[in-house]
């Protein structure tokens, strides 16, 4: 097997294991914890770091795999969302609720204005499960509010529109192709990288056996050494005469011939 054939069948089976180790930390999202998922997390960018390093024969693998680590991750924790979005749409209840208080989100991010809004159904029973989520201002304690609420009380309400999930699934399917991406560049890096090295490896050979012609080759009556361009396609006529001149000879004719004399 080539080595181009098989660089791409390796490129190939990353890219494959990739997209399962998406699929597979989205299923144990939903069931493990951080204590589990973290180290899973750092020994998949570790096997993605030595076979991103292999592929691409040089030390940038190792930022190739943290690039594939972070979309990888961004993909589970958006396909995550779509999967609340997902289940309240399809189980949710469509009620019509109050407001009945309101106060800053504990888990809002330093610059979001957001805030939590506990919610009673009309009769004044208080919907269980987590507080809708908005924008500050958003809602005013007593306003009356059209929902999708979980009858499980397990996922956070959500305003009727608000729980598409078709925007997060095209998320998920754009950050899966950007890891793909990043091996398929890998890739490319490797095949040149290797290029390169097989193209000097190259030239360094027909330079030491051009070397070998002009210590050991019988000069004529004339004491000219003559060597043919051909045998050394990779090797400049500049070159040539500077490895002449190392070994003590000079250029016998006019510039450009391969003669040289002792």
């Amino acid at each position: 097997m080539s080595r181009g054939r098989h660089r791409i069948l390796s490129a190939v089976g990353i890219g494959c294991y990739a997209l399962g180790a998406i699929v597979g930390f989205f299923l144990l999202a939903d069931h493990q914890g951080y204590g589990l998922l973290v180290p899973l997390w750092i020994a998949h960018g570790v096997l993605l770091a030595l076979l991103l390093t292999k592929l691409c024969a040089d030390e940038t693998g190792v930022t190739a795999a943290l690039l594939v680590v972070g979309a990888s991750l961004v993909a589970v924790y958006i396909a995550d969302v779509a999967r609340d979005d997902l289940t309240l749409e399809r189980r949710g209840e469509r009620i019509t609720a109050t407001v009945v208080r309101d106060w800053p989100a504990p888990d809002r991010e330093r610059e979001a204005d957001t805030y939590d809004y506990a919610l009673a159904r009309l009769d004044g029973t208080r919907l269980p499960g987590p507080a809708l989520q908005a924008g500050s201002g958003s809602f005013a304690v007593g306003q009356r509010v059209t929902v999708l609420a979980d009858p499980e009380g397990v996922l956070r309400p959500r305003i009727p529109g608000d729980a598409h999930a078709t925007g997060d699934v095209l998320g998920v399917g754009a950050f899966a192709l950007l890891a793909l991406g990043v091996v398929a560049a890998t890739t490319r890096r490797g095949a040149a990288v290797a290029r390169r090295r097989e193209e000097r490896a190259r030239v360094a050979d027909q330079e030491h056996t051009l070397r070998e012609a002009l210590r050991t080759a019988s000069a004529d009556d004339q004491g000219v050494i003559e060597v043919h361009p051909a045998h050394y396609p990779d090797v400049s006529h500049r070159r040539a005469a500077g490895i002449a001149g190392e070994l003590g000879l000079a250029p016998a004719d006019e510039p450009g011939s391969w003669r040289f004399r002792r």
